[in-house]
């Protein structure tokens, strides 16, 4: 019998639930008095906080948007809009000057095509870093808003955007994300907006990934649920083999990241 593949369904009431009590607990249990989370006006993060000021109170969650000058004027409109929709506080704090720092620094050319990939998982950091101070100041959690497939494909930077306290939708792939989301009524530009992660200039998500979410997620499926081959999978969804076993081979290659640092304990058992 041939298998079916595709994203499971979710029961929007029962996994809103589920995230509210969850982020709830962990705040409760931390002894924490907020959670502060990075706001890019994408999908991720809006949804993130969508959830966080439901399960918390807007009063108890801080959004920090930190755009360059690269960044689209509607990501940081939209993310601004976004945190009076919601009653959240916002701060905005630019992010090149801190940037520029590491650059001279450093002493690297930013125009260097070999330093291009290092800068901008340099970027992801620095905003790691801003989140956790603003957790400090205001004895805060820091909510991260890695998605599942994100996650699974390794598409996320280690202690950047992979660096956090907790990750409330961690469990959810990109296209049940989109779909909770508009259940929840979040605006329609944001809804309709292209993953994007803005960490060049132009940085856009074809220029690292083989296809979109739309196709990546049922592969994820296929792979990591139904246990299937690439060409089993290639075969049931009508996708090139090609693009099956670059996503396997990214799971495998960023498997790093989804580990503790080992230890030489670890290695001799």
């Amino acid at each position: 019998m041939e298998h079916e593949i595709s994203v499971p369904k979710l029961d929007f009431i029962r996994t809103i639930d589920e995230i509210v009590d969850f982020i709830r607990g962990v705040v409760k249990d931390s002894g924490a008095l907020g959670v502060v989370l990075g706001l890019s006006g994408g999908i991720d993060s809006s949804l993130v906080a969508a959830l966080c000021a439901q399960a918390l109170g807007g009063d108890r969650v801080l959004g920090v948007i930190m755009p360059t000058s690269f960044t689209p004027k509607e990501d940081i409109e939209d993310a601004i809009e976004l945190a009076k929709l919601l009653g959240i506080k916002h701060v905005i704090v630019d992010i090149d000057g801190i940037c520029d720092s590491f650059i001279k620094s450093l002493g690297v050319d930013p125009n260097e095509a070999k330093v291009k990939m290092p800068l901008a998982n340099l970027r992801a950091r620095v905003r790691m870093v801003i989140l956790y101070f603003y957790a400090n100041l205001y004895n805060y959690l820091v909510a991260g808003t890695s998605d599942k497939s994100e996650y699974l494909i390794g598409f996320f930077t280690k202690y950047g955007d992979g660096a956090a306290d907790f990750f409330p939708i961690r469990h959810l792939y990109k296209t049940q994300v989109r779909e909770l989301a508009a259940h929840l009524g979040l605006p329609e530009r944001i809804l309709r907006k292209p993953s994007s992660p803005q960490l060049y200039p132009g940085h856009k998500l074809s220029d690292e990934l083989p296809a979109d979410y739309t196709v990546i997620d049922p592969i994820l499926v296929g792979l990591f649920e139904k246990k299937l081959t690439c060409e089993e999978i290639s075969r049931i969804l009508d996708v090139p083999k090609e693009i099956v076993e670059d996503i396997f081979r990214r799971h495998i290659k960023s498997m790093h990241k989804r580990m503790n640092a080992p230890t030489i304990k670890d290695k001799n058992g």
